[in-house]
């Protein structure tokens, strides 16, 4: 059990419970949500260590690691996906400006987005914790992912591109990552990180029930300032933001579902598209946001 005394992104002592949620994925119990009163950055309290996790991460509803398509939400995930993958490689060939090169993409689940960047040329390098999601894009996409630990054995410098799509909240070694990413990159070479964004506008609709904070899983809570406070205690740069218009749909579905008990499509769907409507003229608003970082 991890019990936090200070901000694990800027150190300050200064923090304090907001809310607490639940686990409505696997277990059912309760978790407290603590903002830092420095950076913003909000964080679940009393987590399970990175050896004890594991089971909060088993369940066939755990879309990223199993690939189901059981139920509307999933089957509506899947169907977006196909659009959404190639949006990512639009985005990564346009910001690293090269239409191949060397990418790595952690947290690469079942191996989705890797096979749209290999089939369009690229030379494809995974990490994916879970014995059980690396098998999958083995058998699906004849991808041969790393376990976590082969991150801190790769060669310096040499990715064009390194992509973390929903993966940096779950990560138990927050600092000793982005030292590691910065290590990787090429000079000219480009980060891409995508969270959730608690200060948008379906977070606050929902409150507690946000699925988005997915406690325990997500261990961290990120907002525009906190993720730019951290990139920049590790010499990156930030150079841009930019929206993922469906996720605040995706997450409404689910967050009406939890507060409910039931789907409320309809008005799930006008809340996801009320918040994206909030955030059209301010991207830090979007339910979740690509940070796209570099060396400085």
């Amino acid at each position: 059990m991890i019990v936090y005394n200070s901000c694990p992104v800027c150190g300050n002592q200064n923090i304090y419970k907001v809310l607490s949620a639940k686990d409505y994925t696997v277990s059912g119990e309760d978790f407290e949500i603590w903002e830092c009163g420095n950076c913003s950055l909000r964080l679940t309290q009393n987590i399970p260590g990175a050896g004890d996790i594991g089971k909060y991460y088993q369940s066939e509803d755990y879309i990223s690691h199993s690939d189901t398509k059981k139920g509307f939400i999933n089957s509506l995930y899947h169907s977006v996906r196909k659009r959404t993958l190639q949006q990512k490689r639009k985005l990564v060939e346009s910001y690293t400006d090269k239409s191949a090169g060397n990418i790595l993409d952690i947290g690469a689940g079942t191996g989705a987005f890797l096979n749209t960047m290999k089939i369009a040329g690229w030379n494809c390098t995974g990490i994916e914790p879970e014995e059980s999601a690396r098998n999958k894009a083995k058998e699906l996409y004849e991808l041969d992912l790393k376990n976590a630990e082969a991150l801190f054995t790769l060669s310096p410098q040499s990715f064009d591109a390194i992509t973390m799509w929903h993966v940096l909240e779950h990560v138990h070694q927050l600092q000793e990552y982005i030292k590691q990413l910065k290590h990787l990159l090429k000079e000219d070479g480009k980060l891409f990180i995508a969270v959730p964004n608690y200060t948008s506008e379906d977070a606050k609709m929902y409150g507690q029930y946000w699925a988005a904070y997915d406690v325990p899983r997500h261990l961290y809570h990120f907002s525009p300032k906190a993720m730019e406070k951290l990139l920049s205690e590790h010499g990156l740069q930030l150079e841009t933001l930019k929206p993922m218009w469906f996720d605040s749909v995706y997450v409404s579905l689910l967050s009406e579902k939890y507060k409910t008990g039931k789907s409320n499509i309809l008005k799930a769907l006008m809340n996801g598209m009320k918040s994206n409507m909030n955030a059209l003229g301010n991207i830090s608003k979007c339910s979740s946001v690509i940070y796209i970082a570099s060396a400085k």
